[in-house]
C-alpha cells in the first residue's frame, strides 16, 4: 500500500488563538482507531502516516475505482462542542492539514453537542452538469469595479443562490487552498495543478470585480454550488501541493490584453461534463505533454490572455513591500514585521522571541519567521516573501482585533443581564452598541455570522448578522432582537468567556517550587471558587498575592498556596470536562485520577469535585 499523511490544526479567532491539549482520533472507514493525538502548544498534532493507494491512480482520467482511501476525525476539547469530519480523502505521497474550528459550548451547557462535517469526493468526480454563467470583459455591465481587489475576506453561500443557506467569511488565499482541494486531485503534476488554480482564482476574482451577485441583492461574493461556481466544502483538509502553489499565485489572475477584468474561466472535468472553458482532465494530459501553466490556458481560453497581479488587498494592515526580507535586510518594512511577529508570539509562545536590533534582520528575527513558517504550513526558508508577509500580517491583525474586543468588554460593562429593550433596523443607543458588540465577538468563533461593526446603528448589517445569529441558533430568523434573542446571545457570549482560552495564554495551572501554582483567571473565577478548588483558603490566596479586596479581573495572574502534605489539589469539574483532558492538561494519568477519587468509570458530572495528584 501506498502512504499519505495528514496533520490537524486545532485554532480558532481566525486562527488568533491555539487550542492546546485537544483530543484528536483519527478513525478508519469501519470506526477503528488509527491514531490518538494530542495538540500541542501551537494547536497542531505531529504528522501522521496513513494508508492509501497508488497516486497512479488518480492521474488517470479512466480509472473507475477511487483514486485514494477516506477516513475520519474525532476532536474533542474542554468547553468545545466535539467536531466529527468525516470522508477525508488521503492521497499517496500527499499532506493533508486539517483545520479544525471548534464552537465553544454555550453557558450551563450541560454536555458537548457534536457537529459533523462531511468532506467527501471532489468535484472533477461528479457528474452534474455545470451551467457557469459570467462577464468575460470590462464591456456589458454597469456594475464592475474600478480595480480588481483581492477580498479578503470574500463571502461564500452555502447553497445555491436562492437557498436559505449560511453565509461563511474566509481570507482568500484559505478560501482558494479549499476550492483547489475540493474541485482536483492534488497529486497531478505542477503545471496543470497552477492551471486549474488560476482558473479557480480569476473565476472568484471575476464574480467579485462584476459584482455579480451583489448587484442582484444577495449578500455574498460567491456560492459553492458547482452549478453555478466553484466548490467549497466549509472544515475540509488543504493539501500541501495545493497549498504551496496559492500562496505563490493568490493575487495573480488571467485577462485578456487591453483589459483590466478578470476572465471569465468557466471549467468543468471534461469527462462526465463538457464545457465552453477549461476541461480539468484535459490540463492533466496538457501538462504531461509538457505545457506550460499558460500554454494550458490559451488552449482553452482565448490566445491573447495574459496573466496579471493585484497589490490592492482589502482589510490589509500594511502591503507587502515586493523585495523579500531576509538576514541583512534593515528598514522599516523589518521593524513592522519584527512588531507584529512579536505580538503574535504571545499566543503562539513557540515561535523564539526577536533580539535582534529593531529593523535589522538577524538570526533571531530568521527563527522566528522560521518558526511562524512552520506553524502555518509556509516554506520554511526563513525569508519574508509575499505568503510570509501576508500570513503574518492577517494573523497580527486577528490577534489585535480579539485583544481590542476583550478590552470593549469591559469598557462596556456587559454584565450577566441581557438590555430589556426589543432592538430592529432603524434603533440606536447604547443597547444597539451592546449589540453589536457581542456579535462582533460571537462573529470571531461561528465562521457563518458576519461581524457588524459598532456604530451605534442598527442598520442592514446588523440584521444581516442578528438573522445570521438567530439561524445558527434555532431562532426565528426575523432581524428583530427580542428576550430570546438577547437571552441566547448572552449564553453564547458567556460561554465563550468561560471556555476559550485567553488570548496571551500561560499555562493553566503550572505547578511552582514551595507547593505553590500560577493561575491566569478565568470568566466566572471568585476566590471561593479557586480556594474551594485548589484546597486552600480566601485568605491564604489574598496573602500570597496582597490583594486587598475579593475582586477579580479576567487574565489576572495569581499565585495559588496548596498544601504541602496533601500530595494533590481540588478542581471542580467543568461542560467538557473528560478524565482524559484532566491527566493531560495537569500532566498526570486517567487511573491516578480514579485511583485518588475511589472512580469506577469515566463518567464526570459537571460542579464535581475531583482530588488531582501534583
Amino acid at each position: 500500500m501506498a502512504i499519505g499523511y495528514l496533520m490537524i490544526q486545532a485554532r480558532t479567532a481566525h486562527d488568533a488563538l491555539p487550542l492546546s491539549g485537544m483530543q484528536i482520533r483519527v478513525l478508519d472507514d469501519e470506526q477503528n482507531r488509527i491514531y490518538e493525538l494530542t495538540t500541542d502548544e501551537s494547536g497542531e498534532t505531529k504528522r501522521v502516516s496513513l494508508e492509501t493507494v497508488d497516486k497512479s491512480y488518480s492521474q488517470n482520467e479512466n480509472f473507475e475505482g477511487t483514486p485514494y482511501v477516506t477516513y475520519n476525525v474525532l476532536a474533542q476539547a474542554q468547553g468545545f462542542n466535539t467536531l466529527y469530519v468525516s470522508d477525508i480523502p488521503i492521497f499517496d505521497g500527499e499532506l493533508a492539514v486539517l483545520p479544525l474550528s471548534l464552537i465553544p459550548m454555550q453557558e450551563n451547557q450541560r454536555s458537548a453537542e457534536q457537529t459533523e462535517i462531511v468532506v467527501g469526493a471532489p468535484a472533477v468526480t461528479m457528474t452534474g452538469q455545470r451551467n457557469q454563467d459570467g462577464i468575460e470583459g470590462d464591456m456589458g455591465s454597469p456594475f464592475v469595479l474600478r480595480q480588481v481587489v483581492i477580498p479578503n475576506p470574500i463571502t461564500v453561500h452555502m447553497g445555491t443562490p436562492d437557498a436559505a443557506a449560511s453565509n461563511i467569511q474566509v481570507s482568500f488565499p484559505d478560501y482558494v487552498k479549499n476550492v483547489a482541494s475540493s474541485e482536483i486531485y492534488p497529486t497531478w503534476p505542477e503545471a496543470a495543478l497552477r492551471a486549474n488554480i488560476y482558473a479557480i482564482i480569476t473565476f472568484a476574482l471575476n464574480r467579485v470585480y462584476t459584482e455579480w451577485y451583489r448587484s442582484k441583492g444577495y449578500s455574498f461574493d460567491i456560492t459553492n454550488s458547482t452549478a453555478y461556481d466553484q466548490y467549497f466544502v466549509y472544515g475540509r483538509p488543504i493539501y500541501e501541493s495545493i497549498s504551496r502553489i496559492v500562496d505563490q499565485i493568490f493575487n495573480e489572475y488571467v485577462r485578456s490584453q487591453g483589459q483590466n477584468a478578470p476572465y471569465f474561466t468557466s471549467f468543468c472535468n471534461g469527462t462526465t461534463a463538457n464545457c465552453a472553458g477549461l476541461s480539468q482532465w484535459g490540463t492533466v494530459t496538457l501538462a504531461n505533454q509538457g505545457y506550460t501553466p499558460i500554454r494550458i490556458l490559451r488552449y482553452y481560453y482565448p490566445d491573447d490572455i495574459e496573466i496579471a497581479e493585484t497589490n490592492a488587498i482589502s482589510n490589509v494592515v500594511t502591503s507587502y513591500p515586493g523585495t523579500p526580507l531576509r538576514v541583512g535586510s534593515t528598514g522599516l518594512d523589518v521593524q513592522t514585521i519584527q512588531t507584529y511577529l512579536n505580538r503574535i508570539r504571545r499566543n503562539y509562545p513557540a515561535i523564539p522571541a526577536i533580539t535582534d536590533e529593531t529593523g535589522v534582520f538577524g538570526d533571531s528575527t530568521r527563527a522566528a519567521v522560521t518558526k511562524f513558517q512552520s506553524i502555518f504550513n509556509l516554506t520554511t526558508d526563513g525569508i519574508v516573501g509575499k505568503a510570509t508577509w501576508y500570513k503574518i500580517s492577517n494573523l497580527y491583525t486577528a490577534v489585535t482585533r480579539l485583544a481590542e474586543l476583550n478590552s470593549e468588554g469591559s469598557t462596556l460593562g456587559i454584565g450577566t443581564v441581557p438590555p430589556s429593550s426589543v432592538l430592529r433596523q432603524g434603533s440606536s443607543g447604547q443597547d444597539v452598541i451592546t449589540l453589536q458588540y457581542l456579535l462582533d465577538v460571537i462573529s470571531e468563533y461561528y465562521a457563518g455570522i458576519p461581524s457588524p461593526g459598532q456604530d451605534g446603528v442598527f442598520g442592514s448589517k446588523t440584521k444581516e448578522a442578528v438573522i445570521a445569529f438567530q439561524r445558527q441558533m434555532g431562532l426565528a430568523a426575523d432581524g428583530v432582537v427580542g428576550p430570546a434573542t438577547w437571552n441566547s446571545l448572552y449564553k453564547t457570549y458567556q460561554g465563550i468567556g468561560q471556555n476559550v482560552p485567553p488570548s496571551n495564554p500561560s499555562p493553566n495551572p503550572t505547578p511552582n517550587p514551595g507547593n505553590v501554582i500560577v493561575y491566569t483567571v478565568r470568566s466566572g473565577d471568585t476566590l471561593w471558587q479557586l480556594a474551594r478548588r485548589y484546597g486552600t483558603t480566601v485568605d491564604a490566596i489574598k496573602q500570597e498575592n496582597g490583594l486587598t479586596s475579593d475582586n477579580l479581573s479576567i487574565g489576572q495572574v495569581l499565585r495559588i498556596p496548596v498544601s504541602q502534605s496533601a500530595g494533590y489539589f481540588l478542581y471542580t469539574v467543568r461542560p467538557g470536562d473528560t478524565l482524559w483532558l484532566l491527566a493531560n492538561r495537569f500532566g498526570t494519568t486517567v487511573s491516578a485520577i480514579q485511583n485518588l477519587n475511589g472512580l469506577t468509570s469515566d463518567a464526570l458530572r459537571v460542579g464535581q469535585v475531583l482530588r488531582i495528584p501534583e
